[in-house]
């Protein structure tokens, strides 16, 4: 829910999932060509990955910020884009919304804050089968290794960083719209 970009939420409840889905089944798909060099493979993660990914983002989204629905898809964006960058929204009407959406942006911060260590562990695996991959497998592997090695590593020091100015943009239009 944090990752999403305020325009995907311009879109109703399939264009969420269909966006956020293809997303990561263009990435881990791509990877996987990368690494295999099997477009069959590629297509087989691109469908799985998509189809999972776009109903876990979808049902996750609805989840935390289930008036979203009430909204239209402009309105959604707007209160998105407002809470995002800390401003105030520019229609009185959308200043509940902005509320909702804050607090949303932080059950999710916080449910994944418990994943942390998880993505220690999943990167000092990374790392280990990078370095494996680099002694002995083809170039495409090795490729693929260090690249998520790299994704891990962003995970664990520059989201920590964007997460908390998120929220703290959140908290600010929270505060403007409260006053």
């Amino acid at each position: 829910m944090i990752l999403v970009p305020g325009w995907l939420w311009r879109r109703g409840l399939v264009g969420r999932s269909v966006g956020a889905g293809l997303a990561a089944g263009v990435f881990f798909g791509a990877l996987v060509l990368v690494e295999s060099g099997s477009w069959a493979g590629a297509v087989v993660v691109f469908v799985v990955l998509s189809l999972f990914q776009g109903t876990r983002a979808a049902r996750r989204m609805g989840r935390l910020w289930p008036a979203a629905e009430e909204l239209d898809g402009a309105d959604r964006a707007a209160v998105v884009r407002a809470t995002r960058r800390g401003e105030a929204v520019g229609d009185p009407r959308l200043a509940p919304s902005v509320v909702e959406y804050a607090g949303a942006l932080r059950r999710a911060a916080e449910e994944d804050r418990t994943r942390r260590r998880v993505v220690l562990l999943v990167t000092a695996l990374a790392i280990a089968l990078a370095v494996y991959d680099t002694l002995t497998g083809s170039t495409g592997e090795i490729i693929a290794s260090w690249l998520v090695v790299v994704l891990c590593l962003a995970d664990l020091v520059w989201w920590p960083r964007r997460r908390a100015r998120l929220l703290a943009g959140a908290d600010r239009a929270e505060a403007s719209v409260r006053r």
